[in-house]
Formats: structure tokens, C-alpha cells, sequence
């Protein structure tokens, strides 16, 4: 019985033995056809080779091309390969050894460039831009554009002389990766769709940590969760349009979420003209202007339940002369700010815990440490609809500055606690201008826009 299994058993690998024998026999594809049969493209024989002084940027671009029209992965060995000018096809499966596989741009205009794919892969790669020019045409060191699908996971993405990583109407994920030590940002993602950045360590960044933009307003919905941003400089300079951890401009829907943002030379989180924004769970440090913004004409914001330590202002939602309006800022921590920032600041000045204009709640927060106010409710004519209930506001000059100019409108001041405020727990304002004594304790007399009642001074 059991040699008539064997018999058997060598009858059936027969015809693998023989097939394996003749691509054995046939060449220079026989190690391409048995590396397909392990599932994967075998760098050796396209001549790609670690450590090799001349230019394998062609044979590393034929041998993407074969695995792309195989569609096989391709994985390298531990090494050095210096390339450039890499056009990358239409599926690329593009893997190394986690921090032992480095592919270095040798200059001369791009490093990796997609202009139309179904599917980019990129993982346990060191890609390496030397800090090296990059040509006009090119965005980023890894610059991938109208991709389906974009994988990039557990890569290193250091001294790019542009942006680290460039996507432009893609949608997938980048993870588990550093980027470091771009000129400029270092991620950038444009009109994305379904679009994830997660796991990720950005810092020493020119202008930018992670910057998702539209052209135009309208939803994106791309996640920015749980990445470790720092040391981010606004080598452009301007007043906030660079030097942001992650930056939101014109996508609706964005989540940013869980994320460690530590020295920027602006704000943590910075959102412009996006609606249906959610800011929560975030710690951010040492902020050189405001921490968390949420400007122009954003609609729709939720802030909860983040970390300020540190920064000129910590929490600011406003422009209701642009259209910003609705949000709610609630359960957040905002400590240790400054009167110091970026740039001269125009009147009132720096030092504001949390800024709002219209049609907001501020509930359960608390302020300790603002050098001017602990709360902002409006700015001249520009406030409506605020609630600022349930809150703590300690050491603070002002505790509340709220607008009293003609025409604004309503709001309801309720149930805060407040320590230490030398001028006042609740003062009217005509624009930068104290104009009531504390309303707190003084009460509103026949006010038909303010409600100020059971707070508590000590």
C-alpha cells in the first residue's frame, strides 16, 4: 500500500519536475519563471544588485515593468541601489527589508513618478532623496498621481528636496512610515479620495507637517489619525499658511484624531475653509501660534477633548465675517500659553485660551495660564448664538472678554468657575476696548443679547 502511494505520489510531480527542467534549460527567463512560481519577481535577474557603482535606474525600470505586466510583487534584498528617474507602471509591488533596504535618488530630476495607475505599493523601503535637487515637473520624491490604490507602509522617506510624499487623486493609506527632512511637507495630499494617514512619524519638515487640499470646497473625508508630528518650520514664512502639523484646506469631512504634535512653528492642526471638521483627542505642544484653528470659511466644527500645553492662543474658531460658523469646543485642556508668537500681532494681541465667534458651544473646558484672555466670545460685530457653560478658567487677566458692539447678537454665559481673574471673570468689549466692569458680579442690567448667570469667582 504504502509504494503504491509513492508511485503515485512521483507520478503527479511528474510533470513539475519536467516543466521546472525545461525553463531550466531555457535561458535567461528560467529564474524569472521560477521566481513567478514563488509568487514574486526575482531582482537578480534584471541585473538590479545592491551596492553596484554604475546606474541601474533602467534595469530597476524594466524590472518594474515586468513585474507590473506579471503582476507580481517584487521584493529586494538588503542593500543599496542608487536610481533615478524611476516612471513607475501600472501596478507596482515594491518590497524591502524594514530599514536595510535603501534606494538613494542620484539627482537629475525625479526619484519615483505615477502619473496614471491601478495600484502603487510601497513597503520596508528606506528612499532616500540625499537632499538632492528635484526637477520642475516633479512634486515630491515620491510623487504618484491618479493611483487607484496606494499602499505605502513601514517606509523611510528622508531628505527630500520637495515634498517627501506627493498624492494627487489617489485614495489608500499611508502607515507605519517616518518622513523626515523634507524641504518642504511631508505629506501632501490633494483632492483625495478615501484617502488614510495613519501610524506615521513626520518631523524637521521646511513648511509643513501633513497638508490635505482641494482646488476647490467639497467632501474628501481623508483620516489623519494617531501620527507623531514635530519640529515643523515655516521656511516661506506668510502668517499660517506654512508651518502647520497637519493643515486641512477646502476637504470636507476630514477626522483628525489621536495624533502628537509637538513644536510647529504655527498651529498643530490648522483648517481652512473645511466643513464637517472633526478635531478630537489630540496633544498638541508647544504651538508657536495657535494651537488648534479653525478658519475663513469652515463650517461645522467639532474640537473635543484635545491637549493644549503651550502656544500664543490655544482654541479659535472664527472669521464669521468669511463664514466660519458652527461648532461645538468642548472637554479640552488648554494650559502655559504666551503672549509671544510668529509675527507682531495686531490688536487685542496673543494669549487667548479659546476664541469663538458664532453659533458655538464651549462646554467643559478648562483654561489655566492665558496672558490676556481665557475665553474670546466674539470680535466687534461679529458674534452670535454662543454658549460658554460648564467651564474653568483660572489665571487668567480677563476670564471671558464678550463683544457688546450695537447689532451683535445673543449669548449665554453659565456655570463657569473662575480663579484669578485681576480684571474681571466677565467683561464687555467694543472691539479690543473694555467697556463694562465685571458682569459676572455687576450682572447685565437690561441687556436683550447677553445671559450671565450662576458663575462662580473666587
Amino acid at each position: 500500500m504504502w509504494n503504491r502511494r509513492r508511485l503515485l505520489a512521483s507520478l503527479a510531480a511528474a510533470p513539475l519536475f519536467a516543466t521546472a527542467a525545461a525553463r531550466a534549460s531555457a535561458g535567461g527567463r528560467s529564474r524569472v519563471d521560477l521566481a513567478a512560481l514563488r509568487g514574486s519577481i526575482d531582482a537578480v535577474d534584471f541585473r538590479v544588485r545592491p551596492a553596484l557603482s554604475d546606474d541601474q535606474s533602467r534595469r530597476f525600470e524594466e524590472m518594474l515593468q515586468a513585474s507590473s505586466d506579471a503582476d507580481l510583487p517584487v521584493v529586494l534584498p538588503a542593500g543599496t541601489y542608487v536610481v533615478s528617474n524611476i516612471k513607475l507602471p501600472p501596478r507596482v509591488r515594491l518590497a524591502g527589508v524594514p530599514g536595510a533596504t535603501r534606494i538613494i535618488y542620484r539627482g537629475e530630476g525625479h526619484l519615483f513618478l505615477s502619473e496614471v495607475a491601478e495600484r502603487v505599493e510601497l513597503s520596508g523601503l528606506v528612499i532616500d532623496g540625499a537632499n538632492q535637487w528635484l526637477g520642475d515637473h516633479t512634486q515630491a520624491l515620491v510623487d504618484l498621481r491618479n493611483v487607484s490604490h496606494v499602499v505605502i507602509d513601514n517606509c523611510e522617506i528622508i531628505g527630500s528636496g520637495k515634498n517627501g510624499i506627493t498624492l494627487e487623486r489617489c485614495g489608500g493609506r499611508i502607515e507605519r512610515s517616518m518622513i523626515s527632512g523634507a524641504a518642504d511637507i511631508g505629506i501632501r495630499a490633494v483632492e483625495s479620495q478615501d484617502l488614510t494617514i495613519n501610524g506615521n512619524r513626520v518631523m524637521d519638515c521646511g513648511n509643513g507637517g501633513i497638508e490635505v487640499h482641494r482646488w476647490q470646497a467639497a467632501s474628501d473625508g481623508t483620516l489623519i489619525s494617531n501620527n507623531r508630528i514635530e519640529r515643523i518650520a515655516a521656511r516661506n514664512g506668510g502668517s499660517g499658511q506654512y508651518g502647520n502639523g497637519i493643515s486641512v484646506f477646502r476637504a470636507g469631512g476630514a477626522i483628525v484624531s489621536g495624533n502628537t504634535i509637538a513644536d510647529c512653528a504655527f498651529s498643530a492642526v490648522r483648517a481652512n475653509s473645511a466643513n464637517n471638521l472633526q478635531i478630537n483627542g489630540n496633544t498638541c505642544l508647544r504651538s508657536g501660534e495657535t494651537a488648534l484653528r479653525v478658519e475663513y470659511a469652515s463650517e461645522g466644527a467639532v474640537i473635543n477633548g484635545n491637549i493644549v500645553d503651550g502656544a500664543a492662543n490655544g482654541i479659535a474658531l472664527v472669521d464669521f465675517n468669511q463664514g466660519g460658523r458652527m461648532g461645538i469646543c468642548s472637554a479640552n485642556i488648554v494650559r502655559n500659553l504666551s503672549d509671544s508668537g510668529p509675527y507682531s500681532a495686531e490688536s487685542p494681541g496673543l494669549g487667548v485660551g479659546i476664541s469663538v465667534e458664532a453659533d458655538t458651544s464651549i462646554t467643559g473646558n478648562v483654561i489655566e495660564g492665558a496672558p490676556l484672555f481665557g475665553m474670546k466670545i466674539g470680535w466687534g460685530a461679529f458674534m452670535r448664538n454662543v454658549v460658554a457653560t460648564g467651564n474653568v478658567v483660572r489665571h487668567a487677566p480677563t476670564g471671558i472678554a464678550v463683544s457688546v458692539v450695537r447689532g451683535t447678537g445673543s449669548a449665554v454665559i453659565s456655570d463657569n468657575v473662575f480663579e484669578d481673574t485681576e480684571f474681571g471673570a466677565i467683561v464687555g468689549h467694543e472691539w479690543d476696548n473694555p467697556v463694562t466692569g465685571d458682569l459676572a458680579l455687576e450682572g447685565v442690567g437690561k441687556s436683550a443679547t447677553l445671559v450671565i448667570e450662576r458663575n462662580r469667582v473666587s
